[in-house]
């Protein structure tokens, strides 16, 4: 029987966000908040999925709500997963595992990025295989087709290809707190560590973050200049129909395409095979004059529902966030940052209260609503 984890003290994103900026260090606190350039669609992802009004039925038999949502073949609990995040232990040690714990306790999905701070070995150790992949793409094929032998041989058969980070973002506060891993040892970096023992001893108590999926292709001994120098050599970020199609030929399970928001992209992802697509911007931190995800969602949804699953993230912060997200068409929805407050506020048990949290709100709009089944939220759609 799951173990219930959730505090009252801090029943919402906002209550989990005042508690995180207190228990992290400046340059963590801003490379986990934080968007690109001037972070306008930052805040557009945020204000524009809080727009969109949904219709309640009062006066209608209503059986009670099932978050149950099949995707892929798998039943999940709850129409919601986690994002994939990179330098998850820079924000706070272990977070990676502590959320993959807590996804399979949840039967939610957790989807492992590339440049995450835990392996593919050690997540599928933790989730018994059912974990999803995230990949960024090589720039050598030899180093992509290991990758994917690994997550194919580690139990891995959701496979997430990433397109909407053809090049590295400007991230003003980033560049300016000296972003690395470990983090830069800057007078003004060294007070802010001091400001904050909890987090500081425990990643003393962890030790420093690395790249552990990437470490056995990271030559030994290179100081955090040439390691960035390495990341920015071993990686092309920009996809193209011939990069995806090989990646289709040698993957035999599910393959989703992340960062799609234009239909002529959708289109490609149609023809060439690919299972679903994940409506995202990558949290607002890549393209500041782009649109807010639920936007494109509204306009790809009603041409592709269908042809294959359409998924979303960025800008979602609660039940109500997926509830409408559902609502404008997403079969699923994915949360990075909402699940990282929550590791960051409460440590290892943070993940479990989030997605309690999270099935709390979504229950109480469905019941709001006499929303019965989660692909119903479209009719709900004012």
């Amino acid at each position: 029987m799951k173990k219930e984890y959730f505090n009252p003290e801090i029943p919402s994103v906002e209550f989990l966000m005042h508690r995180v900026k207190k228990r992290l260090p400046g340059f963590a606190y801003d490379y986990l908040v934080g968007g690109c350039f001037s972070e306008v669609n930052l805040e557009r992802n945020i204000s524009d999925i809080r727009q969109v009004q949904l219709k309640p039925w009062y006066l209608r038999d209503f059986a009670g709500a099932s978050q149950q949502t099949r995707l892929f073949g798998k039943v999940y609990e709850s129409p919601f997963g986690v994002a994939p995040v990179g330098l998850q232990g820079l924000m706070w040690p272990r977070s990676c595992e502590y959320l993959a714990r807590a996804a399979r306790d949840h039967e939610v999905p957790f989807v492992l990025s590339t440049v995450g701070t835990a392996s593919i070995e050690t997540i599928a150790e933790i989730t018994e295989g059912e974990f999803w992949f995230q990949l960024y793409h090589p720039a050598e094929n030899e180093l992509r087709d290991k990758l994917l032998e690994r997550a194919w041989s580690a139990g891995c058969r959701t496979l997430v290809i990433l397109a909407d980070t053809p090049t590295f973002a400007y991230r003003p506060k980033e560049i300016r707190n000296g972003l690395s891993i470990p983090p830069r040892m800057t007078l003004r970096n060294i007070i802010q560590m001091c400001l904050h023992p909890s987090w500081s001893f425990a990643q003393l108590s962890a030790g420093a973050p690395e790249f552990k999926t990437m470490k056995p292709y990271i030559p030994e001994g290179l100081n955090m200049k040439h390691l960035g120098q390495f990341m920015n050599k071993t990686f092309s970020g920009r996809l193209t129909e011939d990069k995806i199609a090989a990646i289709r030929d040698r993957w035999k399970g599910n393959l989703v395409i992340k960062g799609i928001v234009n239909p002529e992209d959708a289109e490609v992802a149609v023809k060439l095979g690919l299972d679903g697509m994940i409506v995202s911007n990558h949290g607002g931190r890549q393209l500041d004059r782009g649109q807010s995800t639920v936007e494109p969602l509204k306009a790809l949804a009603p041409e592709f529902k269908g042809r294959l699953k359409i998924m979303m993230d960025s800008g979602i912060r609660s039940g109500e966030d997926i509830a409408a997200a559902l609502a404008c068409g997403a079969d699923f929805t994915f949360l990075g940052r909402t699940p990282m407050y929550g590791v960051c506020a409460m440590g290892e048990y943070g993940g479990h209260h989030v997605f309690e949290m999270l099935k709390r709100q979504l229950q109480q709009v469905m019941e709001q609503l006499a929303c019965e089944k989660v692909e119903d939220f479209p009719k709900h759609l004012v």
